[in-house]
């Protein structure tokens, strides 16, 4: 939503919900996604919200929550997995941008997750040793997820409550945190449904 007020964390997250009811519904408005609308945020941006997600194809962020151009600021990654880029991407958003919503969004079905699961019941890590050591990030949290999709559901929901305590120590986030500027959420994406549901 680019314009001269910005929400605070609960409007955010509120406006956020809506669109993402309207997208479970196929009752889709897809705003600010024409040329006009391209021109009008040429200027600046004030998005409402920073997105943590998985890189997964299946969860865009602007469509899962029904938003367009402006209104979001999204960083993605297998697992939502945290490293320098990314904390110092969140910490422009939160610093620069003044984006008082950082929401975490895992997912049903994660890949990562999935292969983390696996690899702490024994299995060996993923090559080549980029994606090792990115799986090797989500293992601590699935240490006793039983295989199957509620192991790896309970390991997903796991996984987001992990980050967002990592983003929340942060030295980068911590005072915005700290003197509620930022909130920080966790939630996850069910992708049969589309419904996001707060972790």
């Amino acid at each position: 939503m680019v314009n001269d007020t910005r929400p605070t964390a609960t409007e955010a997250w509120s406006m956020l919900l809506e669109g993402n009811v309207r997208w479970q519904r196929d009752e889709r408005q897809e705003p600010r996604r024409s040329a006009e609308e391209r021109a009008a945020v040429l200027a600046e941006q004030k998005p409402a919200a920073m997105i943590l997600s998985c890189s997964d194809s299946r969860v865009p962020a602007e469509l899962v929550f029904d938003l367009g151009l402006g209104d979001l600021f999204v960083v993605r990654t297998a697992g939502q997995v945290v490293d320098d880029a990314v904390l110092g991407t969140l910490a422009f958003g939160a610093g620069a941008l003044g984006i008082p919503l950082l929401v975490v969004l895992g997912h049903s079905q994660c890949g990562a997750v999935k292969a983390a699961v696996e690899v702490a019941g024994g299995a060996p890590l993923p090559a080549p040793a980029t994606l090792g050591a990115l799986v090797q990030d989500i293992v601590p949290v699935c240490a006793g997820a039983a295989a199957g999709d509620e192991g790896i559901a309970s390991a997903v929901d796991a996984n987001v409550r992990r980050v967002v305590a990592q983003l929340t120590a942060a030295p980068s986030l911590s005072g915005a945190v700290c003197n509620n500027r930022l909130k920080i959420v966790g939630a996850r994406y069910d992708l049969p449904t589309g419904a996001v549901l707060e972790v």
